[in-house]
């Protein structure tokens, strides 16, 4: 998930907008090897390898493997900020041109964009390094820079490319024309909020089919990691290296299966088996955002001068409890004039999945005062926002940045199908309640994907070892660790890291455990893996 507001499956938690990322060689393959490459580009089969741009000779795809990137500026304006923020990096940035359809590709073409931080160690240029951000609807084209500070020693010897995925960020967009920044809500604590939900989830469907009915078919993980091998190959690179987090452990793990042969150093920070990845992405997961909002809970508790908000664990908690019902009872206000805020019981527990992913103080401080607000606005006090709280509101109730939301139900609906009736979603809503009252009703609920038309192919599975190294936390509250385990189990030859102690989302770079970015950075360096599995410590404080 991991996206930049701490929605979904994805992160970027340093510098949250919001909710949670080459040996250039230009060998020639036989034609032979060539086509069956193509093949596999287009079927997902991956059973052939390539070197270099070469692929697809005579196929249709030739044209996309061997294109020349035009490397420049990654400015798109004066108000540009990310952009010259990039140029002052040194990063420039591309458009790769891809088929909208893979199965037909002299028809209508897409761009991804791309980014590149070039290699400044060339004499030990170890090669091209892929970055993906989660999400799914997160883009990485911003992160070069901070991948490149997080890797030391060894980030000079790479070239680092952050990349926006199909119609996410700069890439080719999606416009649904949606007026909210997230699609995963609770169900409410009554029937007729649920109602409510069915009929909100079944108009977003309904609003970006009505639209988009030529693009939906074509956005999945598979045209993804399709696209990504069409990267490599336009990089010149017979392997390229990547760096996924939380979903982005699902795309590398796809790419893994469908291109075997053409990657290199594969990271896998917050990993997800592919078996639990889907339209209720966290379903299963409530024991974990329950234990971290009991330490949160905890946390406050011994702040309580400053939030309010009660003086033990079990007090804080019974003041999110209160909080839920009185929401229930009427939507809280919160903020003043000219910006106020309405959140009913489907809204505030997405407001809390989103404030538990990260288990430091920062991040923790952010919840409090929400918290704090929120309460004062069930006791019928007014309340003042602050500019990160009141941004928060608004990437979550506006359409600020409505662009992800649609992106990530798109990617997933296009991935595997959902429960079609809605009766299914209330029963499991109703018996998710005895055990986890507050979060049940949210990983529960119906989404977008029950309302979707189904997707075009089949989920991919692992039936391919791939020898990567995945990273976890034993506390992570978005891709559970014993999904990470289970990732492991699928893939013999991967070793895993764990980091004991830690209800954090994301590990590697944006942590600051000395132990877990060592290991990772000793993997980049070397290509090897550990010779067995590995265990930090969360550090103390």
């Amino acid at each position: 998930m991991r996206d930049r507001g701490g929605r979904g499956l994805g992160p970027a938690l340093r510098r949250a907008s919001a909710a949670g990322v080459a040996l250039a060689a230009c060998l020639t393959a036989t034609p032979a090897v060539a086509t069956a490459a193509a093949r596999s580009a287009a079927d997902g089969d991956g059973t052939a390898t390539t070197t270099g741009r070469d692929t697809a000779a005579g196929s249709g795809l030739d044209r996309y493997y061997r294109q020349r990137l035009a490397w420049g500026t990654c400015v798109k304006g004066p108000d540009d900020t990310m952009g010259h923020d990039l140029e002052k990096a040194g990063v420039q940035c591309a458009d790769v041109t891809v088929p909208l359809d893979y199965t037909a590709p002299g028809g209508r073409t897409i761009t991804v964009a791309i980014s590149r931080l070039k290699a400044t160690d060339t004499r030990h240029r170890i090669g091209s390094i892929l970055l993906n951000n989660g999400g799914p609807g997160g883009t990485a084209l911003d992160s070069p820079p901070h991948i490149r500070k997080a890797m030391k020693e060894v980030g000079p010897r790479y070239d680092i490319i952050g990349f926006d995925p199909r119609f996410v960020g700069r890439s080719t967009p999606l416009d649904c024309g949606w007026s909210v920044g997230t699609s995963i809500l609770a169900a409410g604590l009554s029937r007729a909020s649920f109602e409510r939900q069915v009929t909100f989830q079944k108009g977003l469907a309904d609003k970006c089919r009505a639209t988009n009915a030529s693009l939906l078919p074509h956005i999945s993980t598979r045209n993804t990691a399709r696209d990504m091998d069409v990267i490599r190959g336009a990089l010149g690179e017979r392997k390229i290296s990547y760096l996924g987090y939380s979903y982005g452990t699902y795309l590398g793990t796809v790419y893994t299966q469908m291109f075997p042969g053409r990657f290199d150093r594969t990271v896998l920070d917050g990993a997800l088996a592919p078996d639990d990845y889907g339209p209720r992405l966290l379903r299963g997961a409530e024991p974990e955002n329950e234990r971290a909002l009991s330490d949160w809970a905890a946390w406050a508790a011994r702040r309580n001068g400053t939030y309010g908000l009660g003086r033990t664990r079990a007090e804080v908690l019974a003041t999110v409890r209160s909080v839920v019902a009185a929401s229930a009872r009427g939507p809280l206000t919160v903020g003043t004039a000219p910006e106020v805020f309405r959140l009913d019981d489907t809204q505030v527990p997405s407001l809390l999945i989103g404030g538990i992913a990260d288990d430091g103080d920062a991040q923790r401080a952010a919840l409090g005062e929400q918290l704090s607000v929120l309460a004062k606005a069930a006791d019928g006090r007014p309340t003042r926002l602050s500019p990160q709280f009141a941004k928060a509101l608004r990437t979550m109730l506006t359409g600020e940045d409505a662009q992800s939301a649609m992106v990530q139900s798109a990617i997933i609906c296009g991935d595997k199908p959902a429960p079609r009736d809605p009766e299914r979603y209330w029963r499991d809503i109703e018996r998710s309640r005895a055990g986890h009252a507050l979060f049940g009703p949210l990983t529960n609920n119906i989404g977008p994907c029950a309302f979707w038309d189904r997707p075009r192919e089949e989920p991919t599975r692992v039936h391919r070892d791939a020898p990567a190294l995945i990273v976890a936390a034993t506390g992570d509250p978005r891709t559970t660790y014993k999904s990470s385990l289970a990732l492991h189990g699928l893939l013999p030859s991967s070793k895993l890291i764990t980091l004991k102690g830690a209800n954090r989302h994301a590990l590697y770079g944006e942590y600051g455990n000395a132990c877990v970015d060592g290991k990772v950075n000793r993997y980049l360096a070397t290509g090897k893996l550990p010779k067995g599995d590995q265990t930090c410590v969360k550090r103390a404080g």
